[in-house]
C-alpha cells in the first residue's frame, strides 16, 4: 500500500510528510501552528481569523500571515497543490492525505460501540503524546485557548477508545488499555473499577490493593471523595463470596436512573477575561434552566466551579463527575458583540452530539445572554431525549428500566399512527410500574390518551378522563415538573376547559420558560378557541427554541391556523405547507393545508391535499376536523366554506 501523499500527525510532537518522505518543519512556531490549524479545520477559514489566532496585534498581521503560508506551501504541496487561498480565505485541501487528528475524530463522531477490537487498537496507536506535543505560542491567547480546548477532546477521545478496547480484549492486554486509560484520564473512576475488578479476576489481589492505596492517596490529595472506587474493591473482592452464599430474601433497592449532565463554566474569551462575567453568568443561567426541566440529574453549580478552578476540562470533569454528557464552550466580548461557543458531549464516547455558535450585537446583556441560554437549554435537552430515543428503541424490551421504557415510548408517541400509539401506552405504563415517582411518564401516557381522543382512534369519552388522570397523578408526583403542567393543560383543553388549559400552560412556562411544547401547546389554545393573534408569538417562540423538535409539523400548522381565523389566507397556506410537508404529519395537519389553500382561491392544491387525506385515511370527514378543534360556530362557518369550495364533505 503506497504512502498518502500528505502524512500529517498531531497526536504527539507536530509530524509531516509527502509520499512517505518526511518534511522538514520551519522552526517558526508559528508556521507549525498554522499547519495543525488548517490541518483540523473542515472548512475555509478567513484570513482575519488567522492573524487575530497567532498574532497579538502586530504591525502587519496580513504580511506575517504570507510569509507563514509560503514556508507551509512548501511543506504540503506535490503533485496537488494542497494550500489554498482565496481573496479573503485559506484552506488545506485533505483529499486523499492522512491526517491523525480527523482520523480519530471521524471515528469517535461515527461511534465507537461497532468498531471491532482490531480498528480501535489502530485508533489507540495513532496516540503518540499529547495533541502537538511541546508546541506552545507565548502572546498568542487565541491559539492557546484552542490548543488547551483541543488537548482534552482527544485525551477524551482517548480515554473513549480505551475504555471501548478494553471491553473487547481480554488477559494482560486489558490490563495494559486500562492502565493506559487511568494515565489520561487518573480520575476516572470506571477506569479504577474496571482494573480492579479485572484483578480480582486473576487472583491478583496485593496489586489490586497496592493501586486502590495509591488511588485513595492521589484522590485525597486534591480532594477528591475516594469513597466510589473503595466501594467497588469491596464488591470486587465480594464476588466469589457471594457466589457461595444464599441469595438475598429480597433484592437491594436500585435508584431510579435520569440522564445526568455537567455544565462546566464556559472559558472567558474577552479582551479583559473577569470573574463572574457573561461567561460565569451564562454557566450560571444555563445549570439553572436545566435543573427546571426536571427531566435531567443536573450537577450542582458549587461542583463544576471547584472542579473548572483546578483547571479540569469539561470532558475530565464529565468522567470524574461519571455524568452522561457534559456542555462546554467560551463566551467572549469584542467589539461590542458577544460570541459564545457552546458543545455538548457525550462523556464515555467522548462524542459531541451538538454544537453552535452565537454571535450577537451586545445591545443589553441581560436579554442577549437569556436569549443565548434559552437556546442551549431547549437545544441540550432535546438532543438528549433524542440520543435518549434512539438508544432505547435498540434495547430488548424486557431489559429497560423505567428511564429507558419511557423513551422508547417517546419514540413510538412521536410516530403518531394508532399503532404507535398503543405500543407506547404500553411502554409509558412499564415505566410506571418500575418508577411510579415518573412524572414524565404520566405526562407521556396522558398525551397517547389525548391523541386517542384528539385523533379519534378510541372512543373519546373515556380517553378524555384518561389523559386527565394520568396528568393529575403526574402534578401529585412532582407539580415541580414543567411536563406535568404541560399534560394537564392539554388534558383540561380536551374537556373544553380552555381558561384553565391556558393557566395550566402558562404555568408549565414560568417553571421552565425553556420548555418548547409548553409554548406550543399555549399557541394551540389560542389558535382554536383563543385569541388567535395571541398564538402567533408562542407558535414562533417554540420553533425558535426548538428547530428540530418532532413536534415541528404541529407548529407550524398552529400558525396556520391562526392566521386562517385573521383571514390572513395567503400567509396561512405557506405556513400550512410546511407543516404538511413534515414526515410525521397526520390528516387534520392535511386538512389544515386543504383549507387554508381553499380559503386563499388555490383550489387545484387544495384538492390535492384532501385526496392525499383520502388516500391515507378513507373515512376521514370534515366533521372529524371540527370536532377534533373544537372551534366555535362562527369558526366551523369558515371552514364550512373551504371544504364547500373544493368538495371535502
Amino acid at each position: 500500500m503506497h504512502p498518502p501523499e500528505l502524512d500529517v500527525r498531531l497526536l504527539g510532537p507536530l509530524r509531516a510528510s509527502r509520499s512517505g518522505t518526511p518534511a522538514a518543519l520551519p522552526a517558526s512556531r508559528k508556521v507549525r501552528a498554522l499547519l495543525a490549524y488548517l490541518a483540523l479545520a473542515p472548512r475555509p477559514l478567513a484570513r482575519a481569523h488567522l492573524c487575530e489566532l497567532l498574532w497579538d496585534a502586530p504591525d502587519d498581521p496580513r504580511g506575517e500571515l504570507r510569509w507563514c503560508l509560503s514556508k507551509l506551501r512548501k511543506i504540503v504541496d506535490g503533485e496537488t497543490p494542497r494550500l489554498q487561498s482565496g481573496k479573503d480565505t485559506v484552506w488545506l485541501e485533505r483529499g486523499g492525505a492522512f491526517i491523525d487528528a480527523v482520523q480519530v475524530a471521524a471515528a469517535v463522531e461515527a461511534g465507537l460501540a461497532t468498531l471491532a477490537a482490531e480498528e480501535l487498537r489502530a485508533l489507540c496507536a495513532l496516540f503518540e503524546g499529547d495533541f502537538l506535543e511541546g508546541l506552545e505560542i507565548e502572546r498568542s491567547p487565541a491559539f492557546a485557548g484552542w490548543l488547551t480546548a483541543q488537548r482534552r477532546r482527544f485525551r477524551g477521545c482517548r480515554a473513549a477508545l480505551l475504555e471501548h478496547l478494553a471491553a473487547r480484549v481480554e488477559g494482560e492486554e486489558a490490563l495494559a488499555c486500562l492502565e493506559q486509560w487511568l494515565a489520561v484520564a487518573p480520575f476516572d473512576r470506571r477506569a479504577h473499577e474496571a482494573l480492579l475488578a479485572a484483578l480480582a479476576g486473576q487472583g491478583r489481589v496485593r496489586e489490586a490493593e497496592e493501586h486502590l492505596a495509591a488511588a485513595v492517596r492521589h484522590f485525597e490529595a486534591e480532594g477528591l471523595d475516594p469513597g466510589p472506587v473503595v466501594q467497588a474493591w469491596r464488591s470486587a473482592r465480594g464476588v466469589a463470596r457471594a457466589l457461595e452464599a444464599p441469595p438475598p430474601l429480597e433484592p437491594a433497592a436500585v435508584p431510579p436512573r435520569r440522564a445526568s449532565i455537567a455544565v462546566m463554566p464556559f472559558a472567558d474569551r474577552s479582551a479583559v477575561p473577569t470573574r463572574g462575567g457573561p461567561a460565569d453568568a451564562l454557566a450560571h443561567d444555563v445549570i439553572t434552566r436545566l435543573a427546571k426541566l426536571r427531566s435531567l440529574f443536573v450537577i450542582a453549580q458549587g461542583t463544576v466551579f471547584a472542579l473548572h478552578e483546578r483547571k479540569l476540562g469539561a470532558e475530565d470533569a464529565g468522567r470524574l463527575l461519571d455524568v452522561d454528557y457534559v456542555v462546554g464552550g467560551s463566551v467572549g466580548v469584542r467589539a461590542g458583540r458577544l460570541a459564545a461557543s457552546v458543545e455538548l458531549t457525550e462523556t464515555r464516547s467522548a462524542r459531541v452530539v451538538w454544537a453552535e455558535l452565537f454571535n450577537r450585537p451586545l445591545d443589553d446583556a441581560f436579554l442577549v445572554l437569556e436569549e443565548i441560554g434559552n437556546r442551549i437549554v431547549a437545544s441540550v435537552a432535546a438532543e438528549i431525549e433524542l440520543i435518549e430515543r434512539n438508544r432505547a428503541i435498540l434495547r430488548p424490551p424486557e431489559s429497560l428500566d423505567a428511564w429507558g421504557a419511557h423513551h422508547r415510548g417517546l419514540w413510538h408517541m412521536y410516530r403518531f399512527s394508532r399503532a404507535d400509539n398503543e405500543e407506547a401506552q404500553q411502554l409509558f405504563t412499564q415505566a410506571l410500574r418500575l418508577d411510579p415517582t415518573f412524572s414524565r411518564a404520566y405526562a407521556g401516557l396522558s398525551f397517547t390518551h389525548f391523541q386517542g381522543a384528539f385523533q379519534g382512534w378510541a372512543e373519546r369519552a373515556p380517553q378524555l378522563e384518561a389523559a386527565y388522570r394520568s396528568a393529575a397523578q403526574g402534578l401529585m408526583v412532582d407539580d415541580r415538573d414543567p411536563a406535568a403542567h404541560w399534560a394537564m393543560g392539554r388534558a383540561l383543553w380536551l374537556r373544553g376547559r380552555h381558561d384553565e388549559s391556558a393557566a395550566e400552560l402558562e404555568q408549565a412556562i414560568a417553571l421552565s420558560p425553556n420548555f418548547a411544547l409548553a409554548h406550543y401547546n399555549l399557541a394551540f389554545v389560542h389558535a382554536t378557541l383563543g385569541d388567535p393573534q395571541a398564538a402567533l408569538a408562542p407558535s414562533d417562540y417554540s420553533r425558535d427554541l426548538s428547530p428540530f423538535d418532532p413536534m415541528l409539523f404541529a407548529m407550524l400548522a398552529v400558525r396556520a391556523l391562526a392566521l386562517t381565523r385573521l383571514g390572513r389566507y395567503e400567509e396561512a397556506l405557506e405556513w400550512a405547507r410546511r407543516a404538511a410537508a413534515r414526515p410525521n404529519a397526520f390528516p387534520h395537519i392535511q386538512v389544515i393545508a386543504a383549507l387554508a389553500h381553499a380559503l386563499a382561491g388555490a383550489l387545484d392544491e387544495a384538492r390535492a391535499y384532501a385526496a392525499a387525506v383520502r388516500r391515507t385515511a378513507p373515512g376521514y370527514r370534515l366533521e372529524d376536523f371540527l370536532a377534533a378543534f373544537q372551534f366555535d360556530a362562527a369558526e366551523a362557518a369558515r371552514f364550512r366554506e373551504g371544504a364547500r369550495r373544493i368538495g371535502l364533505a
